[in-house]
């Protein structure tokens, strides 16, 4: 066994970034580091508040959760709830929902399950088996943020936190880099509310998805029973994830450095005013007359029907999230 770069003892991880051999308890330290310093830049936590956590029962929004309770253990005046949304995905959701409330019941934290069919009327696997061309991943993205921006606001939660870790938001960034997409690069900043929409945040956007699974792991909160969604997009974001990967074990520090080049054009950001609107057919935010979610589900029933294999995911936008863990 490789020793503990801090203390001696038996190491659980080697950071090549850093050159770090850590054992569990500074492992446990580095990562809650970043994560508490993260959640600084955010300024909101000085006063109480409710906390909407995005649960989807994966290893990256079950971390999530789990440190977000241990670092507001001691804070009464914090009080933390869970959201997790049923998209209608057969084979994979109802595992995937299984494991987030049996986490939600372990920590303590209470938890509300949100639904597609309830809410839309429809479910993801109905969308898949249409020959659209936009991907079924693309609906899904739009309509969970639509779902969660909505509950969380009905819960009067200061933040809606998710669990986008350091691999997504490097994927993100570069996959606009590429695209030539200034303006949708700028959206990724976090932005102080517009009426109608709660502040989102993503705690675990310094650390590694290696290093998130590895700590899921170390504390018996790695999920078991399901594997990834059927619908996972197979376009240019999962090219982008596999080039930066094989970067990553050339150049360590890379995806760091993609995040912190990020972070450093912040304030060139130019001050765009964007007016929202109440959608007409909804009543949720919207840039113009009609939301996006919306928009979307008309030209779904819009659509003859025509059925296609599931497997058969079509490209993904690039700017899109959906593609990003939750």
């Amino acid at each position: 066994m490789v020793p503990c770069s801090r203390c001696g003892r038996p190491s659980v991880i080697h950071q090549r970034y850093s050159g770090l051999n850590l054992c569990a308890e500074h492992f446990e330290e580095d990562v809650q580091r970043k994560i508490r310093e993260t959640l600084r830049t955010y300024r909101i936590f000085s006063r109480g508040g409710r906390v909407a956590v995005a649960l989807s029962g994966g290893k990256d929004s079950s971390v999530l959760l789990y440190t977000l309770k241990r670092i507001f253990s001691h804070r009464r005046d914090i009080e933390l709830i869970a959201l997790m949304v049923d998209e209608g995905i057969s084979g994979y959701r109802e595992d995937t929902l299984q494991n987030a409330a049996a986490l939600a019941d372990r920590l303590d934290v209470p938890h509300i399950t949100l639904s597609f069919r309830e809410e839309f009327g429809i479910t993801i696997d109905e969308i898949a088996e249409r020959d659209l061309h936009q991907a079924p991943c693309t609906y899904c993205g739009v309509m969970r943020k639509h779902l969660l921006n909505k509950r969380a606001r009905e819960l009067n939660a200061i933040a809606l936190a998710t669990g986008h870790n350091l691999d997504d938001e490097a994927q993100t960034i570069l996959l606009n880099y590429l695209r030539g997409d200034v303006d949708r690069l700028f959206r990724l900043l976090p932005k102080r509310p517009k009426e109608g929409l709660v502040y989102r945040i993503k705690p675990l956007r310094r650390i590694p998805e290696r290093e998130v699974a590895i700590y899921a792991m170390i504390h018996g909160i790695f999920p078991r029973g399901h594997g990834s969604c059927p619908n996972v997009p197979r376009a240019m974001r999962l090219e982008v994830k596999n080039i930066l990967n094989e970067i990553e074990a050339r150049h360590p520090g890379t995806k760091y450095s993609i995040l912190r080049g990020f972070d450093k054009i912040r304030e060139l950001a130019p001050d765009i005013h964007v007016d929202l609107h109440r959608c007409e057919r909804c009543g949720e935010p919207a840039g113009g007359s009609v939301c996006k979610t919306c928009q979307l589900l008309e030209g779904f029933r819009a659509k003859p029907l025509s059925h296609k294999s599931k497997n058969s995911c079509p490209d993904v936008r690039l700017g899109s999230s959906a593609g990003q863990s939750e």
